[in-house]
């Protein structure tokens, strides 16, 4: 009884927030204060220009309305500008790694050239300048090249993947492709049913939408934040699903109906261990919002991601699964499907189903950075903030700067590398990792996060301030807790990683060697 109350108190908990020392440790940058502050430069000139007509009394309130507008429409265009980067780093990476010829791996063709040359001096051409980038590449082709034998070779071909030097080369391809999509027509098949035909993909785009509303740049760039944001992220994310199977059902489409199905039955499979994941997140944090389970990460002293680094994987893989990426894209699935449940779409609805799928991609990245990466607070924040004078230009590095990063990241790390690294997974092997791996994995994420905070988690140690607190030290050794954590889980996914010969457990779950025709083997059976 005592425990679910104490657990019970954990998640209900609501810290004291807008004090001086959380204020202390939020981005100086603050862009509802420029907006809507009682001093607000928005604030002054409604004040003055409806000063002695009848809409005086009534001041405040506009002054409210005009700067929320302003504020929500400045986050929203920054979110979905910088989206074009995605689209960039997608193009230029997948060029890099199409760049070789013969026996590769994708990751490895990133760094790999002929002789210790990697075709050319590529990092000279980033528009912000590349020798970081240049000496991280000659590091990977020099210890992990083609000179050790045991890994495969590539050969370059050429330098396809950053041709010109003008800045942000091939980026305006990404205008011109939509300016393409605007100027196709839209045909509606004979038999399909028309309005839900129509509505299905406004729908999926709509709830799309919605997501980044209520994702932070910062803590004083954000729309808006309800106390529950955690849990409306969950219900937004649910919504696309029913959109999609009305579209694939309403084309009246052998293969846009057999795609619905699919993505019907994939996403009810990865939504659960998705929902148990955040709660995990939450439990952890003590809160269901967002802004305030990222204070709590710098407040406590270590990113989420130290603490639960199998609730960071089980976040990846879910939200692989929920935006229909490979290799998890069988609804999708070009080669037997035309293209799923997209089939019979074409002109702006197609655009903007493209456009939904690389926006809830984009908030799935933003979402992993803010409930694993720290937010806007940066690396070893707490540490090199006590530094004189290099501590205070740490700290002047803007909050949004830092999320759009860490996020670019993410989305080049776990999705590119993914798409264009693993092959397509067959659907009852989907549906069967997700019910019968995924899902007890994340109910044993929810026990574990429970436990942390109740048993290992000190609250007094806490400080929201610009350095942090060192609420997960054990046996006064500074960060023991997500040390421990991180090691253990890094020794158990290098075991589950590699996987045993193919002839030694032919009965093995997901077992995919077979010497029988297609349609005559039973994974598990024969």
């Amino acid at each position: 009884m005592q425990t679910s109350l104490q657990l019970w108190v954990v998640l209900t908990h609501v810290s004291e927030r807008l004090t001086v020392e959380v204020i202390a440790m939020d981005d100086i940058y603050d862009l509802r204060s420029l907006f809507l502050g009682k001093d607000s430069l928005i604030s002054s000139l409604i004040t003055t220009a409806v000063e002695g007509t009848p809409l005086e009394e009534s001041a405040s309130d506009l002054s409210f309305l005009v700067g929320t507008f302003a504020v929500v429409n400045i986050v929203f265009l920054m979110l979905f500008f910088s989206q074009f980067a995605i689209l960039w780093i997608e193009r230029k990476a997948v060029a890099r790694m199409n760049d070789r010829r013969g026996a590769t791996t994708a990751l490895r063709s990133l760094w790999v050239g002929e002789n210790g040359v990697t075709a050319g001096e590529w990092w000279k051409m980033l528009p912000f300048g590349g020798s970081i980038v240049g000496a991280i590449n000659k590091f990977l082709n020099k210890k992990f090249g083609n000179r050790d034998e045991k890994f495969a070779t590539v050969d370059r071909v050429n330098n396809r993947s950053w041709m010109g030097y003008s800045i942000l080369p091939g980026f305006f391809q990404n205008v011109a492709d939509g300016m393409k999509f605007l100027l196709k027509e839209h045909m509606v098949p004979r038999r399909a049913d028309k309005l839900i035909f129509e509505v299905s993909p406004f729908l999926i785009v709509s709830s799309t939408l919605l997501i980044l509303g209520i994702i932070p740049l910062s803590s004083g760039i954000y729309a808006t934040n309800p106390d529950l944001s955690i849990l409306y992220a969950i219900a937004i994310f649910g919504i696309a699903p029913i959109g999609v199977f009305f579209a694939g059902w309403s084309s009246n489409n052998k293969y846009t109906l057999i795609g619905g199905i699919r993505s019907a039955a994939q996403l009810t499979a990865y939504e659960i261990p998705l929902l148990l994941t955040l709660l995990s997140v939450a439990i952890l944090s003590g809160t269901f919002n967002i802004i305030e389970s990222i204070h709590f990460q710098h407040a406590a002293g270590s990113w989420n991601l130290f603490l639960m680094p199998l609730g960071a994987v089980l976040f990846l893989v879910t939200m692989i699964a929920e935006v229909e990426r490979v290799p998890f894209d069988m609804p999708e699935a070009e080669a037997e499907l035309v293209e799923g449940w997209w089939t019979e779409y074409g002109g702006m609805r197609f655009g903007m189903l493209f456009m939904a799928e690389y926006i809830r991609t984009y908030a799935a990245c933003f979402l992993f950075t803010h409930f694993f990466l720290g937010g806007w607070h940066l690396p070893f924040q707490g540490t090199i903030s006590q530094i004189p004078v290099l501590g205070d230009l740490y700290v002047l590095i803007p909050g949004a700067i830092v999320v759009l990063l860490k996020t670019w990241l993410v989305f080049l790390v776990v999705f590119v590398w993914a798409r264009f690294s693993l092959a397509r997974i067959r659907t009852d092997q989907i549906l069967e990792f997700g019910w019968r791996m995924l899902l007890p994995l994340s109910v044993l994420q929810v026990v574990l996060s429970a436990l942390y905070r109740l048993y290992l988690f000190q609250p007094e140690n806490m400080s929201y301030t610009a350095g942090g607190g060192n609420a997960w030290d054990a046996f006064g050794v500074p960060m023991l807790v997500p040390l421990v954590t991180t090691l253990i889980w890094l020794g158990v996914f290098f075991v589950l990683l590699n996987d045993e010969d193919k002839d030694a457990a032919p009965d093995r779950m997901y077992h995919v060697y077979t010497l029988q025709p297609a349609g005559t083997h039973t994974p598990g059976k024969d």
